[in-house]
C-alpha cells in the first residue's frame, strides 16, 4: 500500500483526545506534506525538511495506537523544528533535537494526556531522548499494551523458551538465548540464527 496524505479533518482519528488543535497548528504554520503508511519494519515515523520547493514531508506509521502515533509525530515534528532554527549545522538526533524534542512533548505531557504507565515511561525517556522513535524498550513495551489486542499474538520475550513462533512472512523460529536486548532465535528448517528484538510482535505455534 503507498503512502496516503492525509485530510487535516481526519486527523483527530489518529490522535489522542484534545491534542488535534494544537497539532494541526504545527502542520499548517510550517506547512507541512504529512502521509500515513503502513506498518515499516524498523520505523514508525519519518521526516523529510523542504527544499527545492517541495514542503516539509513527515509520514508516520498507521497503525500506531494514538499515544504512539502523537509520540511519533512529534518526534518528526521536532526534527523540523530543529531544522527550521539550525539547518544542516547540527546532528540529527544531537543535544538540540533532544532539547527541541524535550520541549515538545513536556508540552503536551502537562496537559495530562497520557495513562500514568506511558507518563511515567516518557519521563525516564525524556532524560536521554532516543534516536529512534522505536529505540526506547521500555516505552515501546508500555506502549504495546495500548495496542489493539490480536489472537495469538505475542512479543519474543513473552514466549517461553525453546516455543515455535512464526512471523509475518509465515517463517518459524525457535525462541532461544537473549543476547543484551534481543534474543537468537533459528529459523525452522535452515537452522539460520536471527536476533529478535525483545518486543517484536510473533504468532505462537501452539
Amino acid at each position: 500500500m503507498p503512502k496516503q496524505e492525509v485530510p487535516l479533518s481526519t486527523l483527530a482519528e489518529y490522535l489522542p483526545e484534545d491534542t488535534t488543535l494544537e497539532i494541526l497548528e504545527f502542520l499548517q504554520h510550517f506547512k507541512v506534506h504529512l502521509t500515513i503508511t503502513r506498518q515499516r519494519k524498523t520505523v514508525l515515523g519519518d521526516y523529510r525538511n523542504a527544499h527545492q520547493g517541495k514542503a516539509h514531508r513527515i509520514s508516520v506509521n498507521g497503525n500506531l495506537n494514538k499515544y504512539s502515533f502523537l509520540i511519533t509525530l512529534l518526534h518528526e515534528l521536532a526534527h523540523l523544528l530543529t531544522f527550521e532554527k539550525y539547518r544542516h549545522t547540527v546532528q540529527p538526533h544531537g543535544r538540540e533535537w533532544k532539547s527541541v524534542f524535550s520541549d515538545l512533548l513536556s508540552g503536551f505531557m502537562n496537559k495530562n494526556i497520557f495513562p500514568p504507565d506511558v507518563d511515567a515511561a516518557l519521563r525516564q525517556s525524556l532524560k536521554n531522548p532516543s534516536a529512534s522513535s522505536c529505540g526506547d524498550l521500555n516505552l515501546m513495551r508500555t506502549l504495546q499494551k495500548y495496542d489493539p489486542q490480536k489472537k495469538g499474538h505475542c512479543t519474543i520475550e513473552q514466549l517461553s523458551p525453546n516455543s515455535i513462533f512464526k512471523i509475518k512472512d509465515g517463517r518459524q523460529f525457535t525462541r532461544g538465548e537473549k543476547v543484551r536486548t534481543r534474543y537468537k532465535c533459528p529459523e525452522q528448517g535452515t537452522g539460520k540464527v536471527y536476533l529478535f528484538s525483545a518486543i517484536y510482535e510473533v504468532i505462537k505455534i501452539d
